[in-house]
């Protein structure tokens, strides 16, 4: 596996104590000089979101969090169980899973920002079309924001990599406090929406329009505890018409409604199963197990599954409910009952988010969500009452949310912190299986009492500890680095 050329660098220094000028390991001189220089550039840079969606962030923040859970395979249930250490988090094997969890958000988080930097530095100097130019290096800019704050949710304080890595000086850096962090992504969030374009038919699906990163900013201020910015983004991207939620939940994620869901969609990771490389995990850990799903997969091994708590939360009127499944039909149509579809508990709830009952085996055309019009609607409530309290602004957003759900509008009279809790339970409800509910929990720190609550024959006792709230930082990335100290909580 390719390491961060940052990490390549350093090690060559670190451990064979090299005298040399480290000036360059990327041949730049016969690129970045057409137009499609510049495309084959920014598409370098977002084809991380492939590889962290595809489990990274998955295992992360789902198998960590109180909604959903993992069967215990590939040393997946230590995130589950709060077991692991900075050892964890180092490459392990060979293949698929080398890169789970944490160490694959860290190393693909960093490739996409050098991707980026280099697309950044390079793009502006093409002649070609001005305007696709700019549209260019706005999209770097919005993914270099994306992924630093994909790393801040994950691990604190980080690097911040705003320089390609034509040397030891831009490869080899510490980290800088989180609220360095959040100034660095607030400063590129600005850049791009400045030169994105505004949404229409004619947008490239997959890219980032100017009003999905206004909703991406204002996701970040929230995160950020800037409520009045988080409000203020929130709101103007719900004033533009630009997007709009679809009629049924359910229709976002039928993989032959995509170009419909995109009203809703405002980005999303765009798994194509045609093309290699281009298709997410998440279909095939979703799906029952033997590949015998006949409205899941061709293909699908049944490891990934809803806590039966969870499911029982809901609302039998919630139409959210639909996208979890207690049976199944096989591939003869005869419908396997909840107590068989998984062999290690009776009470496995499948996800139904995530399926295309035409894969080509694994391969799939199922979307991941990274931003969607129900999330801005639920920031600007949360936002709203974090400033004011529960006004009927705060109400009419949240109750936007729950009349698409089928659910009569949230009860009056909900005093500030009640009304706050509402919100967090609706966004539980809304993007399980998103990976989304973990960073809730730990942007909130209610992890530690909500955690422990969320059980079962599997998984009869989860312990975290505080200093779970963040991982540790793959220890390979630390003997590499020389200026890289361990998150305080995990030396």
């Amino acid at each position: 596996m390719k390491k961060l050329l940052f990490l390549l660098i350093a090690a060559l220094l670190t451990a064979c104590k090299l005298d040399e000028t480290v000036y360059s390991s990327i041949f730049t001189t016969n690129f970045y000089k057409t137009a499609p220089d510049a495309e084959a550039a920014v598409a370098a840079s977002y084809g991380s979101l492939i590889n962290l969606f595809g489990f990274p962030l998955v295992a992360s923040s789902e198998f960590a969090a109180d909604q959903t859970y993992p069967r215990a395979v590939v040393g997946r249930n230590t995130i589950t169980l709060f077991t692991y250490d900075p050892y964890f988090t180092t490459q392990r094997s060979s293949g698929r899973h080398e890169t789970e969890g944490p160490a694959g958000v860290w190393r693909f988080s960093y490739k996409g920002i050098e991707n980026a930097n280099w697309t950044i530095e390079k793009v502006p100097a093409i002649q070609m079309d001005v305007k696709r130019r700019a549209e260019i290096v706005a999209e770097a800019y919005c993914l270099r924001a994306f992924y630093h704050w994909t790393l801040t949710k994950n691990f604190g304080d980080v690097l911040i990599k705003t320089n390609a890595s034509v040397g030891e000086t831009e490869a080899v850096v510490g980290k800088s406090p989180r609220v360095d962090v959040y100034k660095q992504i607030y400063s590129d969030l600005e850049q791009a929406i400045a030169d994105l374009p505004t949404n229409s038919a004619s947008l490239v699906k997959g890219r980032p329009s100017k009003e999905a990163a206004q909703g991406l900013y204002a996701k970040v201020a929230l995160y950020n505890e800037d409520w009045g910015k988080a409000l203020q983004l929130a709101q103007g991207v719900i004033a533009s018409g630009k997007y709009a939620l679809m009629p049924n939940p359910v229709d976002v994620f039928d993989v032959d409604k995509e170009d419909a869901a995109r009203v809703e969609n405002m980005w999303a990771v765009e798994a194509e199963r045609q093309t290699p490389g281009r298709w997410l995990t998440v279909m095939g850990i979703a799906g029952p197990r033997n590949s015998s799903g006949i409205d899941y997969a061709k293909v699908s091994f049944g490891s990934w599954f809803a806590y039966q708590g969870f499911f029982n939360s809901f609302d039998p009127k919630d139409k959210r409910r639909q996208l979890l499944d207690t049976n199944y039909r096989d591939v003869s149509g005869k419908i396997v009952l909840q107590k068989d579809i998984t062999p290690v508990t009776p009470k496995g709830v499948l996800i139904r988010k995530y399926r295309d009952p035409n894969s080509i085996a694994e391969a799939n055309n199922c979307n991941f969500p990274i931003l969607r019009l129900a999330d801005v609607y639920l920031i600007a409530a949360e936002a709203e009452a974090r400033l004011s309290g529960p006004t009927a602004a705060a109400y009419a957003n949240i109750n936007t949310v729950r009349r698409r759900a089928g659910l009569a509008d949230l009860k009056t009279g909900l005093s500030k912190d009640e009304f706050i809790n509402a919100v967090l339970q609706e966004r539980s409800w809304e993007f399980f299986g998103e990976a989304d509910r973990w960073y809730d929990l730990t942007r909130t720190n209610t992890f530690l009492t909500v955690i422990p609550k969320a059980v079962n024959d599997v998984y009869p006792q989860r312990t975290p500890l505080p200093k779970h709230r963040y991982y540790p930082i793959p220890l390979e990335e630390i003997q590499a680095n020389p200026t890289l100290e361990q998150n305080p909580d995990w030396k």
